[in-house]
């Protein structure tokens, strides 16, 4: 939102500066962004005068002008055609920056001619469209003055950004009734005066909304002025829309944009003469398309509150008129729409079609319904001053929404809910300078205004007091002292994510962090997990086509980053992330993972090639992952029973019982070539909340080392067993067999061949014993030996190899 700070004074009696303008704005919370003043911008151009001026020696259309200038005089090529002895100019020296042309001035020679500076047009210095010739300024200017004075540009423009719940400050009158509620001035905004009409309107408008729908646009007001004469708008309104960075138009459209401005009251006026039948505000209708006043043409559906007449389609209501019935300068007949939209829909139909106007970004806010009848009368009288006419009677159909809101407010909140000690009667004043209506009982009963559809209860109008009397007022307490002990900042969710975070990123994977979100088609891709049942919780109102599911899964988007930067010439990238996955639309339907993916091929080394990537790498890092989350993984038991989206027979999962901690494995060429990736990847996926949590508390002191002064030793076993049993099974029942002594149990190999029967295999495990009283006798370790070879073939059939 920008203003000038004249115009800005037609709203405030003030002598306060534009320093302490603009302080006053940040410190009631108007956050200004940006501060220009054209007098700084243009201090390099003077008034100058055209002493002589003769024809070029060498080009018809140059002439040669002697300048008299602030430097003395001064030989200027010029090619424009007024330019002629005795005029006043617009004088820039050699070193200046013509902001119209982008072009810093230099000494030149122009057809043999030498130039020191410029003549200069209104467009050259972004004063105006003219560039029919060089400025002429008033007579009683002289030399050396600073153009921007002498030419009305020296008006300062303050932009300032408006926050969602102050669609009042849209408008330059809302942002004076803040600064007079400061103290930094009187509120002078004159109320519109209301015009009689001079005969009936003969157009009409209706509502026709069905049942249901006619929040749509409850109010819709009209005026017929006949006999007016378009053309240029004022000076002073073309100079105003201009700081604004607007380009004026005609009267009948600058009034429009004016209105926007000055009052956040948008309006449309069409030539009456281009209208068929009975004006409507109603739903628009499958098919239905208009030609914009941007130039492209829009299609319209049920969704969408349509201004129509008998014909077709004329707007979008609150959003932007069509060409076809748009003001021009052979227009005689208006009629003048101001109405009423839902924000809600009106947003929502900026979004389908993409039109950003002004008109949207104030009615998706929301515009005072109290304005709209002024705003009528306002915008009658500004196009009679500027294009004469005659008025009709206004119509009116529907009813203007009453937004009457009491709040309850006992004035002790404003000391219980900020510490400022303000008295009662500072409160009433600041309340009343905003508009507020209060009226003294206990506790007092306050009115908000029309214009203020942000105030809820009694801690917005705290917040009133608070912003005005000064945030900056705010007593300062220092924080409690801490506590003599230290209790833990964490819980145990944050640390087992935390500490899982720690545990990847050792194993060398690099941390990522992706959307929440995903493709549908790439979700649908991983919604089989037989752990977190997902249905696919697609958004209403996706930031991206291709972000419409929340995931229930990391791996796709990990996977999708491997493929990204593969394109870019990293193919040997392992990626992880931690974090939440959905599966429902309930606070409880989400949990924490922790899921990495890696691509199989390793850079090579000079000290040879590393190992290619496989399933026991990614089984590697879930363990990891699971094991510094603080899972029992002594306990886990290895199933093959991974979702549909791994490769079966390389994939896998690790167990608790009947709960599923984590999946592993090759993602499954199909998904990879559904999703455009090379493969193969590998992928795993750890579900953190799943772990148990500990039996006991963990202590804060390190447990006492629980190690044996004797040496450990070890056995080597090979047993055959049926191809159908799991290796997992054959070493839980090894560990099972002593378990005071044995203190680990490896696989170190897998053999099916010669010497082994047919449909059986053999897996050699190597056995740790670790004594803790006395050394082993051999009697002793021939125990064990024959425990373990009983326990076995007790639990899966297996007997040694021969």
């Amino acid at each position: 939102m920008k203003f000038t700070l004249s115009w800005l004074k037609e709203h405030l009696d003030t002598d306060a500066s534009l320093d302490d303008i603009v302080e006053t704005m940040v410190a009631v919370g108007l956050e200004v962004e940006a501060v220009e003043n054209p007098e700084e911008r243009l201090a390099a151009f003077s008034i100058g005068e055209v002493l002589e001026a003769n024809p070029h020696p060498d080009a018809d259309k140059l002439q040669v002008c002697k300048v008299a200038t602030k430097d003395g005089e001064m030989q200027i090529v010029c090619g424009a055609p007024n330019a002629r002895a005795g005029i006043k100019v617009a004088y820039a020296p050699v070193g200046a920056y013509v902001p119209g042309i982008d072009v810093t001035l230099s000494k030149a020679k122009i057809r043999g001619v030498e130039s020191f500076g410029m003549m200069c047009s209104v467009r050259e210095l972004e004063m105006g469209d003219d560039h029919d010739g060089i400025i002429e300024a008033p007579a009683s200017a002289k030399v050396g003055d600073p153009v921007a004075k002498i030419m009305g540009a020296n008006d300062p423009v303050i932009d300032f950004e408006v926050t969602p719940n102050r669609p009042d400050t849209n408008g330059v009158n809302g942002v004076a009734r803040d600064l007079a509620a400061a103290g930094l001035g009187k509120l002078i905004t004159p109320e519109p005066k209301p015009l009689k009409g001079a005969y009936p309107s003969p157009q009409k408008v209706v509502l026709d909304f069905p049942a249901g729908s006619e929040n749509a646009c409850p109010a819709f007001a009209g005026r017929y002025v006949r006999g007016v004469k378009n053309g240029p708008s004022p000076k002073w309104l073309q100079d105003r829309l201009r700081a604004l960075g607007l380009r004026p138009i005609s009267a009948l459209v600058d009034i429009t944009n004016y209105m926007s401005y000055d009052r956040a009251r948008p309006l449309h006026v069409f030539d009456a003469d281009k209208l068929n039948g009975v004006l409507r505000a109603r739903l628009g209708k499958q098919g239905e398309k208009f030609l914009a006043l941007d130039g492209k043409e829009y299609k319209v559906d049920e969704t969408m509150t349509v201004i129509a007449d008998d014909a077709a389609v004329l707007g979008l209501g609150g959003i932007m008129g069509g060409e076809d019935t748009g003001c021009t300068e052979e227009t005689t007949n208006v009629f003048i729409e101001c109405a009423y939209f839902d924000p809600l829909r009106t947003a929502k139909t900026g979004r389908k079609t993409g039109i950003a106007s002004d008109a949207r970004y104030r009615f998706e806010r929301g515009v005072d319904p109290a304005f709209i009848l002024p705003g009528m009368e306002m915008a009658t009288q500004l196009v009679m001053d500027m294009c004469g006419g005659e008025p009709s009677e206004i119509v009116l159909a529907g009813d203007i929404p009453q937004m009457d809101k009491t709040v309850l407010f006992p004035p002790v909140e404003v000391k219980r809910l900020t510490g400022l000690d303000v008295a009662p009667q500072d409160c009433e004043q600041i309340l009343s300078a905003l508009g507020f209506t209060v009226r003294k009982s206990d506790p007092w009963q306050v009115d908000a205004p029309s214009w203020r559809p942000d105030i809820e209860g009694k801690a917005d109008l705290v917040e009133e007091i608070a912003r005005i009397t000064g945030f900056d007022k705010l007593p300062a307490a220092p924080l409690p002292m801490l506590k003599a002990v230290e209790t833990p900042k964490l819980t145990a969710g944050q640390e087992r994510r935390r500490m899982a975070r720690r545990a990847l990123a050792g194993r060398g994977l690099l941390e990522a962090v992706t959307w929440s979100f995903l493709d549908q088609k790439h979700a649908e891709l991983f919604m089989s997990a037989n752990v977190i049942k997902a249905k696919g919780l697609i958004l209403a109102n996706p930031i991206a086509s291709d972000l419409g599911v929340m995931r229930s899964s990391l791996l796709p988007n990990l996977i999708a980053a491997l493929q990204r930067n593969a394109d870019r010439g990293r193919d040997d990238l392992a990626l992880f992330e931690v974090a939440p996955i959905y599966v429902g639309d309930q606070p409880t339907d989400h949990a924490n993972a922790a899921g990495g993916a890696r691509r199989s091929d390793p850079r090579r080394h000079w000290q040879g090639v590393a190992a290619k990537v496989d399933v026991f790498t990614v089984k590697a890092d879930a363990m990891a992952a699971l094991e510094a989350a603080g899972a029992p993984v002594a306990s886990l038991q290895t199933a093959a029973e991974a979702p549909d989206y791994f490769h079966p027979g390389r994939s896998g999962a690790l167990r608790l019982g009947p709960k599923t901690l984590a999946h592993f494995g090759e993602i499954h060429p199909r998904v990879l070539k559904a999703m455009d990736v090379d493969g193969p990847v590998h992928g795993f996926e750890v579900f953190l909340d799943l772990i148990p949590e500990p039996k006991k508390k963990a202590a804060k002191t390190r447990p006492a080392l629980d190690a044996s002064e004797l040496l450990p030793l070890s056995r080597d076993f090979a047993f055959v067993v049926d191809e159908a049993v799991a290796a997992e099974a054959l070493l839980k029942a090894v560990r099972g067999a002593e378990k005071k002594l044995i203190s680990d149990v490896s696989l170190f190999d897998v053999y099916q061949g010669k010497g082994v029967p047919e449909g059986k295999k053999s897996l050699a495990v190597e056995v740790t014993l670790q004594p803790r009283d006395k050394t082993l006798t051999d009697e002793e370790i021939e125990a064990v030996s024959a425990r373990i070879v009983a326990q076995v073939e007790k639990a899966v059939g297996g007997s040694l190899r021969a």
